[in-house]
């Protein structure tokens, strides 16, 4: 049996394993906006609507060499990966509001499964109790800016949508919808921006940081625990706000600039649907990163 042998390669071979994850090596900074609607058992009332506009830095390193996963339907694949640290502070009072460490990963054509095409993984642990597993819903490489559609915060009941669909099934309680409308906005965003329309759809952030630049290129990547994939919460989360499902979506950026020239950015809108007293309430958070 030869050993094996798994040394790093060169640059172009690391960057042309990652496939579409190569421009996200190295370190990135930006800021944000979220949104979580999360149980207020303390106060009395059933639900709290916390509003924060952010700061982020994302680091992500290679894993050089190959990731062998072994084959008993078919040959040996390799997988090629990134470890990566997510922090998110508020702008407001410099204070943590979440941390992320994990693995990007890209995993080859294979044929058991039957037909798979390439996917792009995302395995994730935060400190909140939950770990979870998404899977790429597709990529895309398109010569041109990013197309950002409308993400809705409105909670509801029955079936979870597509992360750019509206729900079926809102609610319609006035008790609960005041809590959206009688809101401000967190100190820290551009000035502009209409209050009722960005609680409604936080992405409106990511057009407005995007509206005079010249994006020559974008790739796409997104993401979601559902079919393949999941999340899993210790008891106290799963009982109280159970963490059901993630969707995301990533854009990486090409932007020229005409002083400074060209520069990479990273965008994303992610909705994470948490349950309890028997409501889905989206947990909506957007960014937008430059590489440093």
């Amino acid at each position: 049996m030869s050993p094996t042998f798994r040394a790093g390669p060169t640059n172009s071979t690391v960057a042309d394993n990652l496939g579409l994850l190569a421009e996200l090596r190295g370190h990135w900074i930006g800021s944000g906006f979220n949104l979580v609607t999360r149980p207020d058992k303390v106060n009395d009332p059933p639900f709290f609507l916390e509003l924060n506009s952010t700061r982020e830095t994302l680091d992500f390193t290679a894993i050089a060499g190959d990731i062998p996963d072994r084959g008993s339907l078919e040959s040996d694949i390799n997988l090629h990966a990134l470890h990566y640290l997510q922090q998110v502070s508020d702008q407001a009072t410099d204070t943590t509001l979440y941390v992320e460490t994990g693995l990007w990963t890209h995993v080859p054509p294979t044929e058991a499964p039957a037909d798979a095409e390439e996917t792009y993984v995302r395995q994730a642990s935060i400190p909140h109790g939950s770990s979870l597993l998404a899977q790429s819903t597709f990529t895309d490489d398109p010569d041109a800016g990013p197309d950002i559609g409308p993400v809705d915060s409105t909670p509801f009941t029955g079936t979870v949508p597509p992360l750019n669909a509206a729900p079926a099934a809102p609610i319609s309680d006035p008790i609960y919808l005041a809590q959206f409308s009688n809101v401000q906005l967190p100190p820290g965003l551009p000035a502009g921006l209409n209050t009722a329309a960005m609680v409604k759809n936080p992405a409106l952030l990511l057009n407005k940081a995007i509206e005079n630049q010249n994006i020559t290129n974008t790739v796409v990547i997104a993401i979601s625990t559902e079919p393949a994939g999941g999340i899993l919460n210790i008891p106290f989360l799963t009982h109280n706000a159970d963490a059901a499902r993630l969707d995301a979506i990533f854009w990486i950026e090409k932007v020229w600039h005409p002083i400074a020239g060209e520069f990479v950015q990273l965008q994303y809108v992610q909705r994470v649907i948490i349950d309890f007293i028997g409501i889905h309430w989206p947990h909506i958070s957007v960014a937008t990163l430059r590489k440093q």
